[in-house]
C-alpha cells in the first residue's frame, strides 16, 4: 500500500501535542510537501552554533550531488522529527525514545541512520552545587531537576538512574522535572533556583571550568557507549526519492566515520569554517569544545536494541502501548551503503535496570 502523506494536524493529535504546540511545532514553513523543491535539494532544520553530521557531510562533498537547504533552527529533537513527519522538512533528528513514541502513534516515518550518541567524550551529566546535600538518587525526592526538554533523552537518563538506585515509581514521581533553555541552566543552578542541572558538551565543560559543581552521575556511567538518536525520513520521501535518500544516508555515514578517524583539531577547524561561511551570526567558540558525535557504530548503522530499550521506558511511563511497536518497522539500514572495516559494530546497550 502506498504510504499516505501525514498531515501536520493529524500527527499532532496522535502524539498528544496541544493547540499551542501545533502553532510552533513546524515553524520552519507552512506548506507541507515538496512542491517546487528540486529533487536533489534536502530541506532541514539546524542548531545554532552547531555543525550536524549532515552539514559536515555536505561540506566534505559526501552527499553525491545533493544540496542541503536550511529552513531555520529547531528547538528540540521531538520538534525536529515532527517537522519531518509533517512534510515541512525532509529529515529530522531526535532521541530514539521520541522516535519510538512517534512510531507508536503510527506516523509514517523511518529512522535511517544514527547521528548522535554517548561515549566517554560526549555525554550529559547531572550536576549539583559542590556543597549540596544531594548525594544519592534518593536525595532527589522533592528536588528540581532541570533539562533542555521533557520526555526526551535527559528525562530518560534520569528515570534510568532513579530506577537503578531503587526508587519506586511513586518516589520517582516526586522528583520534579523542569524544562529550561540550556544556556540558562548553569546560572539557575548556581542561584539555587533548581537543585540539579543536566549539562552536556560545551555547557558542561564551561560549567566545570567555572568550578563549584559536583557530578551525581552521567549518561556514560549509566549505559556505556551507545547511539542515542537517529535521523528519520518520511515513508513518502523514501518511496519517491530512494536515490536521494541513499546518497544522503550514505554521505552522513561517511562524515561520521571521517569525524572519528580525523584528528580532533582538524575536525574542529573545519566546523569553524562551515559556521563562518553560512553567515548566521553564530558564535564559533562552542565548537572548540567539540569532542565526538558519540555514535557507536562507525558509519551510523542502527542497532535494534538502541530502539527497543526505550520501548520499555516509554511503556513504564504509560506513554505507549508496547504492543503497538514492532521494532523492525521503525528503522532501516538499507539506505546506508557504507561498509566499515575500521571497527566492529559495538554490542548494543541493554537496559541494566533489571526490567
Amino acid at each position: 500500500m502506498r504510504p499516505r502523506h501525514f498531515r501536520r494536524r493529524e500527527f499532532l493529535a496522535l502524539t498528544g501535542l496541544t493547540t499551542l504546540a501545533a502553532t510552533t511545532a513546524v515553524g520552519c514553513g507552512r506548506a507541507s510537501g515538496r512542491e517546487g523543491v528540486p529533487a536533489d535539494t534536502i530541506r532541514y532544520q539546524g542548531w545554532a552554533g552547531v555543525v550536524t553530521p549532515a552539514e559536515l557531510a555536505e561540506d566534505l562533498g559526501y552527499l553525491d550531488g545533493l544540496s542541503l537547504k536550511w529552513v531555520g533552527n529547531t528547538t528540540s529533537g521531538p520538534q525536529d522529527i515532527q517537522a519531518a513527519a509533517a512534510g515541512d522538512t525532509d529529515f529530522g533528528g531526535a532521541f530514539n525514545g521520541a522516535v519510538v513514541k512517534m512510531a507508536a502513534a503510527k506516523a509514517p516515518v523511518k529512522a535511517v541512520i544514527s547521528y548522535y550518541g554517548v561515549d566517554k567524550e560526549r555525554f550529559s551529566g547531572f550536576y549539583v552545587r559542590e556543597h549540596s546535600p544531594i548525594r544519592t538518587a534518593r536525595d532527589l525526592i522533592g528536588r528540581k531537576v532541570a533539562m533542555n526538554t521533557l520526555g526526551a533523552h535527559a528525562e530518560a537518563m534520569l528515570d534510568t538512574y532513579l530506577k537503578r538506585e531503587g526508587l519506586s515509581t511513586e518516589e520517582a514521581d516526586q522528583v520534579e522535572r523542569i524544562a529550561l533553555p540550556p544556556v540558562n541552566t548553569e546560572q539557575s543552578l548556581r542561584k539555587g533556583h533548581i537543585d540539579v542541572a543536566v549539562l552536556g558538551d560545551i555547557l558542561r565543560d564551561k560549567a566545570l571550568e567555572h568550578g563549584g559543581l559536583r557530578a551525581l552521575t552521567d549518561d556514560h556511567r549509566l549505559l556505556g557507549t551507545f547511539s542515542a538518536g537517529t535521523y528519520v525520513m518520511a515513508d513518502r520521501y523514501l518511496e519517491q526519492h530512494p536515490r536521494q535518500a541513499r546518497a544522503f544516508v550514505t554521505g552522513v555515514g561517511r562524515a561520521l566515520d571521517w569525524s572519528r578517524r580525523t584528528p580532533r583539531d582538524e575536525v574542529v577547524d573545519r566546523m569553524v569554517r562551515i559556521v563562518r561561511r553560512r553567515n548566521r551570526s553564530e558564535d564559533t567558540a562552542p565548537l572548540r569544545y567539540w569532542r565526538s558525535y558519540g555514535v557507536a557504530d562507525p558509519v551510523g548503522r542502527i542497532a535494534p536494541d538502541e530502539l527497543s530499550l526505550w520501548v520499555r521506558w516509554l511503556e513504564r511511563r504509560g506513554d505507549i502501548n508496547a504492543d503497538r511497536v514492532h521494532i523492525p518497522d521503525i528503522y532501516t539500514n538499507r539506505f546506508n551503503t557504507n561498509r566499515s572495516d575500521k571497527a566492529p559494530v559495538p554490542t548494543p546497550v541493554r537496559d541494566r535496570s533489571g526490567s
